[in-house]
């Protein structure tokens, strides 16, 4: 009951119903698509198998871009149609994304890494799209101060500056806690304010961006960077693996800490140093 008046009061009352069947639709189309694969993977007889043209192995990841495209063309055609035109729309436009967002890594590295290490990247990029498309279904979105009609209505040229400089600030802040490395923060610190605080003031990953900039000439700093970031990031790292080896495949506790090491050792690594400039006289 409280499910359904939350529905009815918060989703449908402030027309969020076709994000919400969005939400349901890259769900719904993640879980299964993750269950066929793995019956591919099992050679289950009875399972179709993989869609080829030929020789050609036709990926999932091409009926998404079909599904995106198309039902996007019609959610633009069709933006005066019922709600639940565009809410059907808007679950099939979820499939689609679930279906390209789960080969992610095969874009990003440009080679079938679905079950290899590599792979896990696609696992990453579902539960980011989860997540933010989560927080806007329960009413939360960035820059959240930045109302565009309520920016519009307000009389006083003070008010507005307030709001236009609490605006910029959290992008810049969003900007250095995403150059520290730390991409999660940045993220959700876009919808909780308070996090990019946090972020900003806390220590870069040793890897990043900022490590580079700011740390190269800091030894010190750089140590206490990479010990904080092992100790840290450690049983975060472990988790996230298990949970992938979960919906990807190998869910072994030992292959978990072994991976959770391996990633240790690969990411938890010095920036090297910001090359100096260099004047030469002409």
């Amino acid at each position: 009951m409280a499910f359904r008046r939350w529905m009815e009061d918060t989703v449908i009352a402030d027309g969020r119903l076709p994000l919400a069947c969005l939400l349901l639709g890259f769900i719904i189309g993640f879980v299964l698509i993750r269950i066929s694969v793995r019956l591919i993977r099992k050679q289950v007889r009875w399972w179709p198998g993989n869609v080829r043209a030929g020789d050609v192995h036709v990926h999932h990841m091409v009926f998404g871009v079909i599904l995106v495209l198309s039902t996007g063309a019609g959610l633009i055609t069709m933006y005066e149609s019922s709600v639940g035109v565009i809410s059907v729309l808007a679950a099939f436009f979820g499939v689609g994304a679930a279906l390209v967002l789960d080969e992610f890594a095969l874009i990003y590295y440009l080679r079938d890494v679905y079950w290899e290490e590599q792979g896990r990247t696609s696992v990453d990029a579902v539960f980011v799209a989860v997540a933010v498309t989560g927080l806007l279904l329960m009413g939360f979105h960035p820059l959240w101060l930045l109302d565009i009609n309520d920016f519009r209505s307000q009389s006083n040229p003070a008010e507005r500056w307030v709001i236009a400089l609490f605006s910029v600030v959290n992008l810049l802040l969003a900007a250095i806690v995403i150059a520290k490395g730390k991409i999660w923060t940045g993220l959700f610190g876009m919808f909780f304010p308070p996090l990019l605080f946090v972020g900003a003031l806390r220590l870069s990953r040793p890897g990043a961006p900022w490590a580079r900039w700011r740390y190269g000439e800091r030894p010190g700093t750089m140590r206490r960077a990479m010990r904080r970031e092992r100790r840290y990031r450690r049983p975060v790292i472990a988790a996230k693996i298990f949970v992938q080896d979960l919906v990807a495949g190998k869910p072994d506790v030992d292959h978990v800490r072994r991976a959770a090491e391996e990633e240790l050792a690969r990411t938890v690594i010095a920036a090297p140093p910001a090359p100096h400039s260099t004047h030469r006289n002409s």
